[in-house]
């Protein structure tokens, strides 16, 4: 009878042992498929739309960007927030368009940064944070000078180490970086020295907010300066590329003097190469994060999304018509043509979106905060402009919410307006100068590159247009376009 006792108890300790196991089991499945994805957002500086071989690029190629493309979803109708730096971030960070969101506009603040974002300004990474995300930015700011209530600490991030200031982001070996609240100095870089390199600094550290935060949840925000600007490399990467870009482009820039790396491009013989070269450094820098996300273990729980701020620059010695950097598009950076806004984004989750899968869906930066929101199951702002695009990445586009419409203002050259409503484009450009210019109107159905203005064969068009135009706007105490009329 006892050996039976004994036999019968220790039947139930084998099955409660493994019942308990079983549950452990199930409850760690669960906890694993219920955790958030991780994100992160790399963000190119005057990236043009024709400026990745994925998108038609054939000067040269950009094989771990491509690779995500491959990957993921690629979008072929996304858009920036601006035609510039700071108000296409601004966009980006409170899902706002240009005619809501507070930054509207460059407007630089002595010695070092630009306007800042308003304290009570709510943004994506206050959200995320809030919704236990761990949040770093890696790169360039440009939306609060240092200690300002723009500062990027006080704006959501947990972690931040780059450039301040989008001036000071001309120059690729700068005098100093920040690192929070510290100003990094770099001594390879006093007087005319070259021996550190930003880009490669920055990515360092994207790198190691990674592996310190592989166990927690994060969003890592990479705003690259590569390509803007100052047509700088590593001399083994322009060496690579030398001579095989002819005619070459030389730029005249400052070398020396007080205004030297303040701002001011540094001269480039050989342009061509050290565009190509840069491209290349931006390119495996995007592989040195996907091949340390996969070394963690997060590839399977990691969004990653790769855009550009606006369209391709001509500053510096670059020369976007050389590389056709726009594609099928008219315009450039500080246009709002297509060519100024329309930007490449392609995005890759594994296990939700289609590998090699593309959409039309019309979506501009100030999308991207709601996407997140409901990514990580965290309430977005319903004061913005943005709409979820999560039902297109599951590719359920019964579900997708359009836009009726969207809006940029740009505050330089004169003042300049566009909307697009469905296939039709408006644009009017010296507003301040002249509040009642002439509309353009292009059908971009059948006219990618607005070649072709069709104002005067739909007048009722042009009067839902200029109605819109009055509507898309709130008027701003720092960026004033109040002296516009229609």
């Amino acid at each position: 009878m006892n050996k039976i006792l004994k036999i019968c108890s220790l039947s139930i300790l084998v099955l409660t042992a493994f019942s308990c196991n079983q549950k452990k089991t199930i409850e760690k499945k669960t906890s694993e498929s219920e955790k958030k994805p991780n994100i992160i957002y790399i963000l190119a500086d005057d990236l043009g739309y024709g400026d990745l071989s994925s998108y038609g690029q054939e000067k040269f190629n950009t094989p771990n960007i491509d690779k995500l493309v491959t990957q993921g979803l690629m979008f072929t109708q996304h858009y920036a927030g601006n035609t510039v730096c700071a108000p296409s971030r601004s966009a980006l960070l409170t899902g706002m368009h240009t005619g809501h969101t507070p930054i509207r506009g460059n407007r630089e603040v002595q010695p070092e940064g630009q306007h800042p974002i308003p304290d009570s300004t709510y943004t994506m990474a206050e959200a995320l944070k809030k919704g236990g995300y761990v949040t770093g930015a890696f790169g360039k700011w440009g939306l609060g000078y240092p200690g300002s209530e723009g500062d990027p600490i006080k704006q959501g991030f947990d972690v931040f180490y780059g450039y301040n200031c989008q001036r000071l982001g001309h120059n690729y070996y700068p005098y100093h970086l920040w690192s929070n609240k510290d100003s990094i100095v770099l001594k390879g870089n006093e007087g005319n020295g070259r021996g550190q390199y930003a880009p490669e600094l920055i990515q360092n550290k994207a790198l190691e907010f990674l592996e310190k935060n592989k166990d927690t949840t994060f969003f890592l925000y990479v705003p690259t300066i590569i390509p803007h600007a100052e047509l700088a490399a590593p001399e083994n990467l322009i060496d690579k590329y030398r001579g095989k870009y002819l005619p070459e482009k030389e730029f005249k820039g400052t070398d020396d003097g007080p205004q030297y790396r303040l701002g001011k491009y540094e001269s480039q013989k050989e342009s061509h190469a050290a565009f190509v070269a840069m491209i290349e450094v931006m390119d495996n820098q995007v592989g040195e994060i996907m091949d340390k996300v996969k070394e963690l273990g997060l590839e399977d729980n990691t969004i990653v999304v790769f855009t550009s701020d606006n369209g391709p620059h001509t500053e510096g010695g670059a020369d976007p018509k050389y590389f056709n950097s726009n594609g099928q598009l008219r315009g450039v950076k500080r246009d709002l043509y297509e060519g100024g806004i329309r930007v490449p984004m392609t995005i890759r989750w594994p296990n939700k979106i289609k590998p090699g899968t593309k959409t039309d869906l019309i979506s501009a930066f100030w999308d991207v905060f709601p996407t997140f929101s409901e990514i990580a199951g965290i309430e977005a702002p319903e004061n913005i402009d943005g709409i979820s695009f999560l039902p297109t990445l599951l590719d359920k586009p019964e579900e997708q919410k359009q836009h009726d419409y969207l809006y940029w203002e740009f505050h330089e050259r004169g003042g300049r307006q566009a909307i697009r409503k469905g296939n039709w484009k408006a644009v009017k450009y010296n507003v301040k100068k002249k509040p009642n210019a002439t509309m353009q109107l292009f059908d971009l159905s059948t006219d990618i590159g607005e070649t072709n203005n069709i104002a005067d064969k739909h007048p009722e068009i042009v009067e839902e247009m200029k109605q819109l135009f009055k509507e898309a706007r709130t008027p701003s105490n720092v960026f004033k376009f109040n002296q516009v009329s229609f």
